[in-house]
């Protein structure tokens, strides 16, 4: 398997291989490649003649390797590019004389998504011989924070934690709709300051104050007043704050907190590493552990688990959302 960077470091130096296929269950990652590969490696004049886009649904193996023999025209390399190639899974055999020795002048890209190759067959170690293989796999939630830093660090841009955590939040681990975002603000922003709550607010439309993490922040801290003040936003803006996230978030706040009751060591590091978040929120984490003893923690879970069931109708029809989350957080605020 090959690392992506190194794919497109490649790439970049014209270092071609014959047969690139990109697999897996992240789609961002296969169309960084693929997507670089179709607009870089031919200039506009080539192209016409010497690039080509083929879909699984609709093409037969046949026509691929029929294609992919050919020489191009008045270009070193001709580009072909096989997109839902997951549909060709059980034909993929027939593929296997030509992976064995494939045309160094023709670079081929099978987009294969959502599924895992068989590694036993022999057309797919052809394949990893003589070609590219790399897997996409999901990044998720608890390291998209990593990897927004390390997407904006690329770009010269620094970001503050607690902006990292509202495009969590809102965004979640959909990377290209992440991407997207970031590639907004790094048009707007200023690369010698680093991005705030602030900055994400107005240029993404996300509310700095009227979140999921100042819920859970207030919540922690038994502010009353603010987490009221949280949950009335959230009933005015349901199609924003759907309690379903913010009933995961809840969830995932108080699993937290029952791992650092389990902590003998409750340095800021190891909190941070056993709970998985950045360091600079382990204070905030820490408050919360001192409100809410395990015993309540555990019990907040039981309620959180109750809340999920009767948001989606189960012994609480007609009840509206914003109702029953503040049922719920006037019992845990009561532990």
């Amino acid at each position: 398997m090959s690392d992506l960077k190194n794919i497109l470091s490649d790439i970049k130096n014209k270092k071609y291989a014959p047969v690139y296929f990109l697999h897996g269950d992240e789609p961002y990652f296969i169309d960084q490649i693929s997507d670089y590969i179709e607009e870089n490696v031919l200039d506009e004049a080539e192209k016409g003649f010497n690039q080509m886009v083929m879909y699984g649904k609709d093409v037969k193996v046949e026509e691929i390797v029929e294609s992919a023999k050919r020489f191009p025209m008045m270009a070193e390399h001709q580009v072909i590019i096989i997109k839902e190639a997951q549909h060709l899974a059980s034909k993929m055999s027939l593929m296997e004389s030509y992976m064995a020795n494939p045309s160094a002048s023709t670079i081929l890209v099978f987009n294969y998504k959502y599924k895992k190759p068989d590694g036993r067959t022999k057309v797919f170690k052809n394949i990893k011989k003589n070609g590219v293989v790399f897997e996409s796999k999901v990044i998720y939630d608890s390291q998209m924070p990593n990897w927004i830093t390390s997407h904006l660090k690329d770009k010269g841009f620094t970001i503050e934690p607690k902006a990292t955590q509202m495009l969590v939040e809102f965004i979640g681990n959909d990377l290209s709709r992440v991407s997207n975002e970031l590639e907004k603000l790094a048009i707007v922003h200023n690369k010698s300051v680093p991005i705030t709550p602030l900055v994400i607010e107005e240029n993404i439309g996300f509310s700095k104050d009227f979140n999921n993490f100042e819920l859970r922040k207030a919540l922690g801290a038994r502010d009353t007043v603010n987490v009221h003040r949280i949950i009335n936003y959230f009933a005015e803006n349901p199609k924003d704050n759907p309690i379903v996230l913010t009933t995961a978030q809840l969830y995932s706040f108080f699993i937290q907190l029952l791992k650092v009751h389990a902590l003998n060591d409750r340095s800021p590091r190891n909190v941070a590493k056993t709970v998985g978040i950045n360091p600079f929120f382990v204070n905030e984490l820490m408050v919360a552990v001192r409100n809410y003893p395990m015993k309540y923690c555990s019990r907040a879970v039981k309620l959180i688990r109750e809340l999920d069931v009767k948001s989606k109708g189960v012994g609480a029809n007609q009840i509206p959302h914003a109702d029953l989350l503040k049922e719920v957080m006037v019992k845990i605020m009561a532990s």
